[in-house]
Formats: C-alpha cells, sequence, structure tokens
C-alpha cells in the first residue's frame, strides 16, 4: 500500500505518542521536531528525498553515545516508512536504521533507553523483510542490517542480481573474517566447553561461508567470482593465492567493465565502482602473499596488453605502486613491468611506470636511456600531479645519471610558483618534494647552485616567502654543506628573520670554516628570546671559526644549569676530550632520556669521553624495539642510532639480533605512507648493513 492509502493511520499513530514529554539529543525536547519530519514525510511521499530525512539522524542518532527514548518511539515510523514502496526516500530510512543499529551495540547499557531492545527485537520481522522486497535497490540498502554470518550467507543463495550479490559477498566475507574462530585448545571447565561449542557453531557458519564462496567462485558474473574472492580472503588469506588465474581472466574479460559498473556495490554503499577502481584497490588481497601480488599484476599488464587496454594497465601498475611501497621484497618482480612499459603510448600507463622507476631508484640504471628519451615528456594524468618527463628526470637523478641535472631545479621548483599543494592523497603517485630530489645529489652541487639560488632568490622577492619552501632551501644547503658556500649571502640574509634564524644559522654552520665571514652576522642573530636559541647561535658561530673555549665554557655552563627535561647536550659532542669535564651531566641526562634525546646523550658521551660501552647499552635501548615493530620516537630514531653506533664502531649480539630481524622484514621501515617510505627504508636498510658490518 502507499504512502498515501496508510496517511490516515500514520496519522493517527504519530498523534498517539507523546512526543512533547520525549527528550532529544538537545536540551530542549525534540520530540515534536521528530514527529513534524514524518508528517512532513508522509505529505511528500514519492517525493521525498534524502535531504528530507537529514533531520531524523541528527535528532534520533545523537554523537554523545546515547539511545533516547526518542528513538525507540520513533523506530516503528521509521520501519514502517522504510518498507512502504510508495515512500521516496526509503534507503534514507534503511540507513538511519543501521546507524541507530550500531549507535545501540555501541551505547553502555546505561545510557540506551531501557525500551529499545524490546522495540528493536519486535521490528525484526518487518526490517527482515526488507532483504526481500522487489526493489533490488532496497535490498542492497538492507544489507548491513543482516547481521552475522548465517543472514548474509542465506541471502546470497536467494539472491539473483548480481547487484545484490556482490555487496552481500562482500558483507558475508567481512562478517566470517570476524567470526573466525582462534585456535582452540580442548575444554576443562564448563566456561570452556560453552565456548568450545560457540567455536563449533561458529566453524559450522564457515563451513556454511564456504559452500557460499565455493559457488560464487563458478558464476557466469564476473563481478561475482572477483567478490567471492574478496570475501574468502578474510578467513583464507592464500584464497588469492590460489585463484590468480580467475581474478585474471574475470577482470580482462572485454564484457568485465560495463559488468563492474553495474554490479560492484559496496555493502552500504549507494554508488557502484568501476572495473578499473576494484583493480587498483586490490592490493590488500596480496597484503600477506606479496609475491602472489607481483604475479598478479605482470599477469593483469599481459593480459591488458594483449587486449590493448590500456585502463586495466593503469589500474594494474596502482597495484603494483601499492605494493612497492609496502613491501620491499616486491621491488626485483615489478622492475622489468615498470621498465617494459615507459615507452607505452598510453600516457597514464607511461607516468605510472616512469614514477615506478623513479622509485626504484639506482635499481632503474638499465632503463636509463628511454628515461632519458622521456625528458620532455608532457604526459599526465587526471588524478597525479606530475608528468612522464618530470619523473623521468626524478629517476635519472636517482639513478645518479648527469643527464638529469640541466633545468632540475627549475623544474621541481616551478610547480612552487603555482600554488602547487601535493597530491591528492599522501600515499598516492604525487610530485616529490623539491628537498627529497635534491638532498641526495650533493656531489653535483656546482651544476645545480646556480638554479637553486635562482629559485631561492625568485622566492625571496615573490612577496609572501613560504616557511615550507624556505626551510626546504635551507635543508638542501645544510646537506651539501661546504659545497653550499655560493649561498652565503643569501643564508645570511635569513639570519634577521625570526621564523628562519635558527634554520639559516644550522646551514651555516655546516658550511663550516669555509663560511668564517658569517660569524659577526651570527653573533648579532637577533632570535626570540629563549636560551636554547642562544646556545644554538653560539654553536653555529664557533662551527664557522668562533672562539672555541669561551664558547665551550659558554655551552657547558647553559648545560649544567638546565633543569628541563631537554637539555641540548649533543651541542658538545662537536668539541670532542674538549668537553669532558662535562662527561658527567651528559651520562645522568643519557640515564633518563628516552628516544632521541637518549641517543643524541650517548653520541655525545662516547664522542667526550672515548668509552663505547655505556653509549652502545643505551643505544642498545633505543634499537631493540625496532625488531618487531617501532620504538620510541618512531624510525628517526632508529636511524640516529645507527648512525650513532656506526661513529663509535661498537655494537652488541642483542643489537645485531635486532638489526638481522629487521633487515629480513619485509616491511617497509618507516611510518611513511608514499614514496618517502621507499627513502627512508633505503636508508635506514644501508645504514643496518653499516652496524653489521662492524666488527
Amino acid at each position: 500500500m502507499s504512502v498515501a492509502g496508510t496517511w490516515p493511520k500514520l496519522r493517527e499513530a504519530l498523534d498517539s505518542v507523546p512526543w512533547d514529554q520525549l527528550g532529544a539529543t538537545d536540551p530542549e525536547p525534540a520530540g515534536e521536531e521528530v514527529a513534524r519530519v514524518f508528517r512532513h514525510l508522509v505529505r511528500k511521499g514519492a517525493e521525498a528525498t534524502e535531504e528530507d530525512c537529514d533531520p531524523l539522524f541528527d535528532l534520533l542518532a545523537p554523537w554523545d553515545g546515547r539511545v533516547p527514548r526518542t528513538a525507540t518511539a520513533a523506530l516503528p515510523f521509521v520501519v514502517g516508512l522504510a518498507a512502504d514502496p510508495g515512500m521516496g526516500a526509503r534507503v534514507a530510512l534503511i540507513d538511519l536504521l543501521e546507524v541507530l543499529r550500531r549507535a545501540a551495540v555501541k551505547a553502555e547499557p546505561h545510557r540506551t533507553d531501557p525500551a529499545w531492545p524490546a522495540a528493536w527485537q519486535r521490528h525484526q520481522p518487518a526490517i527482515r523483510a526488507l532483504h526481500a522486497d522487489p526493489d533490488p535497490v532496497v535490498r542492497r540498502a538492507s544489507i548491513p542490517l543482516a547481521v552475522g554470518v548465517a543472514a548474509p550467507a542465506e541471502l546470497c543463495r536467494a539472491e539473483a542480481d548480481p547487484a545484490v550479490r556482490v555487496p552481500l559477498l562482500l558483507a558475508l566475507g567481512a562478517a566470517a573474517a570476524e567470526a573466525a574462530p582462534a585456535d582452540r585448545t580442548a575444554a576443562r571447565t564448563q566456561q570452556e566447553a560453552q565456548e568450545e561449542l560457540r567455536g563449533l557453531h561458529e566453524l559450522h557458519e564457515l563451513h556454511e561461508t564456504s559452500a557460499v564462496l565455493t559457488a560464487a567462485l563458478q558464476d557466469s558474473h564476473p563481478a561475482v567470482r572477483v567478490a567471492a574472492v574478496h570475501a574468502w580472503a578474510g578467513t583464507d588469506p592464500e584464497v588469492p593465492a590460489r585463484q590468480v588465474g580467475l581474478l585474471v581472466e574475470a577482470l580482462s574479460d572485454p564484457a568485465a567493465p560495463p559488468a563492474f559498473e553495474a554490479a560492484w556495490y559496496t555493502p552500504g554503499g549507494d554508488e557502484s565502482w568501476s572495473r578499473d577502481v576494484v583493480v587498483s584497490r586490490m592490493a590488500d588481497l596480496f597484503y600477506d602473499t606479496p609475491q602472489t601480488g607481483t604475479s598478479f599484476v605482470t599477469r593483469m599488464v599481459e593480459a591488458a596488453r594483449r587486449a590493448g587496454d590500456a585502463a586495466l594497465c593503469r589500474a594494474a601498475l596502482d597495484v603494483a605502486w601499492e605494493l612497492l611501497v609496502h613491501r620491499p621484497s616486491t621491488a626485483t618482480a615489478l622492475l622489468p613491468v615498470a621498465g617494459g612499459l615507459v615507452d607505452a603510448t598510453d600516457d597514464g600507463v607511461r607516468l605510472r611506470a616512469a614514477h615506478l622507476l623513479a622509485v626504484l631508484g639506482p635499481r632503474s640504471a638499465s632503463y636509463a636511456d628511454q628515461l632519458a628519451a622521456l625528458l620532455d615528456d608532457p604526459g599526465t594524468d587526471e588524478f597525479i600531479h606530475c608528468t612522464v618527463g618530470e619523473y623521468a628526470r626524478w629517476a635519472l637523478a636517482r639513478i645518479g645519471d648527469p643527464r638529469a641535472l640541466p633545468g632540475l631545479v627549475e623544474r621541481f621548483y616551478a610547480p612552487y610558483r603555482e600554488g602547487y599543494s601535493g597530491g591528492w592523497t599522501v600515499g598516492d603517485p604525487r610530485r616529490p618534494d623539491l628537498g627529497d630530489v635534491l638532498v641526495p645529489l650533493r656531489s653535483h652541487a656546482d651544476v645545480l647552485m646556480p638554479a637553486l639560488l635562482g629559485a631561492m632568490r625568485h622566492h625571496a622577492a615573490d612577496g609572501e616567502v613560504s616557511g615550507l619552501l624556505t626551510r626546504t632551501f635551507l635543508r638542501v644547503l645544510e646537506a651539501w654543506g661546504e659545497a653550499s658556500l655560493p649561498a652565503l649571502p643569501d643564508v645570511v640574509a635569513l639570519l634577521d628573520d625570526l621564523c628562519f634564524s635558527l634554520d639559516a644559522a644550522e646551514t651555516l654552520a655546516a658550511m663550516g670554516p669555509a663560511a668564517a665571514s658569517a660569524e659577526p652576522a651570527l653573533r648579532r642573530c637577533s632570535v626570540l628570546d629563549v636560551p636554547a636559541n642562544h646556545r644554538k647561535v653560539a654553536w653555529a658561530a664557533w662551527r664557522v671559526g668562533g672562539d672555541g673555549p669561551s664558547t665551550l665554557r659558554f655551552l657547558g655552563d647553559e648545560i649544567l644549569k638546565e633543569e628541563g627535561p631537554f637539555c641540548p647536550v649533543g651541542l658538545l659532542a662537536d668539541f670532542g676530550r674538549a668537553a669532558a669535564p662535562y662527561a658527567d651531566r651528559v651520562r645522568q641526562v643519557m640515564d633518563r632520556a628516552t628516544g632521541w634525546d637518549r641517543v643524541q646523550a650517548a653520541a655525545t658521551l662516547w664522542a667526550l669521553t672515548g668509552e663505547s660501552g655505556p653509549s652502545v647499552s643505551a643505544l642498545e635501548k633505543c634499537v631493540l624495539p625496532f625488531a618487531d615493530g617501532h620504538g620510541d620516537g618512531g624510525y628517526g630514531v632508529l636511524g640516529d642510532a645507527l648512525r650513532a653506533l656506526a661513529r663509535i664502531g661498537a655494537t652488541t649480539p642483542a643489537i645485531r639480533a635486532a638489526l638481522q630481524a629487521a633487515k629480513a622484514s619485509d616491511r617497509r621501515l618507516s611510518l611513511h605512507d608514499g614514496y618517502e617510505a621507499v627513502l627512508q627504508d633505503e636508508e635506514l636498510r644501508t645504514a643496518i648493513e653499516n652496524v653489521l658490518a662492524l666488527t
């Protein structure tokens, strides 16, 4: 019956509820507002929209973790309108039912209306009826309400529409993964016996799930077959490895693009995914089996090339990127895949291939000539803020090929002049940061310096100096050390800017005695009146040629009287044995510090005393947590600790065991999620090798 036909009964039911006596999400009673929304929906009937339902989400599903009495009173009307074929906003009302269900599951018992559980149970028959509604859109929207494993499994058996079967299979897989029993031992107590019985029930449900998924693997619809693999992977990560052939066949089928467009919906989703999006997001299937993932990519690329399907090839390369950025072991297999596509006719394929070769770095040296041919290639992609030529230039720079140098600075500085903001998301392929491109190129500083100075001066004259980019310039110059001397006047000019004084001071210190002419400007440097800043300036002035003994006395006295948690003992390290009188203070800091502060203190103590034992023992505490995770302060601390150990020239069996475990891990040694993860991982693995090589 239509909404209009049921209106008298609904109006009578609405009028019978004491809405004005019910609490709501706001301090003021809003029960009457709920009734007003329902009356508005009934009046609009088939013309009702999602926007008409929006107030109900705010009124009935508060964000403070409550299930109010108003929600209980409104439930029969939400269910009734959602079930009525004459209501235009049925999907939104079904979404509201799922929001209310989840809110009730999460809410603490004392914050849930006592009448809610019985009301929800009373309306279950009507809610379950939504799963059999003649409208497939309604059936699809109701999938999240099929809780557990048995319900979606039963619905999968009865459902014939692929646009409903696919999200049902995905929901079934998620439920089965959540219900998968852990390893169980023989029950010894009554409670354990009950747990064992529950486990047997779960195993029965999982067996039923396997039967449903086995049947789905034989389905004639490609999206249903692929969804079955996705669903099964949640309880058996080896399934994708066994079904690579099925996946490649289904996804490369000429009929796949329209089939996926029509059928691939996620549970609760209202927009379908294209075949290419499904492929590009398949890396998760192979997270635990990366070698299978590279096999999938290789076979997908081969199938795409045979079919002339550039879109499928682009999607397969997206999977390759996800594998590479998280799994170091995939690099060897992915290198020839990228190299074989770097001259593809499709811009998006060529762009992704050049990007992979750039991130692979020196491994890509055998493709240097092909990359050099692409330096002026303007090819790009809608979702990647870079060109083929830029990636080719970065790749050559990473390889160490001098053909990358002409125009390198200008090319990677130009986007900043145009308001470049980075990329769509952190992990996506994107243009590398200017500093990440230039810092490793110290040996080419003489060639690159004129262009770098030009970029710095253009940026300084621009009127709105970006702090981020200015610090990037200074980071590059600091990394280049004495080779940055031509930039001395530009760096000295930044000493008068409170935003950049300390960064400029550190850059001048890296130039060393060659920057002695900057000492007077450093000593006049006006910095915020913070003691730590004055210490840093004094240290930098000494590094460029100042008086060592007086600077050491000043820094030593400052450190002795420092009572705060961040005592800058690292400033003493460069003085070596001359700073030995302050060793006890450094040892105190080392013993109480953690993370980066402990590393700095340990390295300094060794520099002051020459005794490796105490420092290596402290560094051991910083390294050991990285054997199976990340320690205090992240992977940057690990890098500092490794460099300190390499300088000291000593290690311990525990450190070596931890580093061997980290080296063997097929996880990037980084918390980044993009090309930076690969760069940091490479740096740390090189540092690990250096420490392991110590005798």
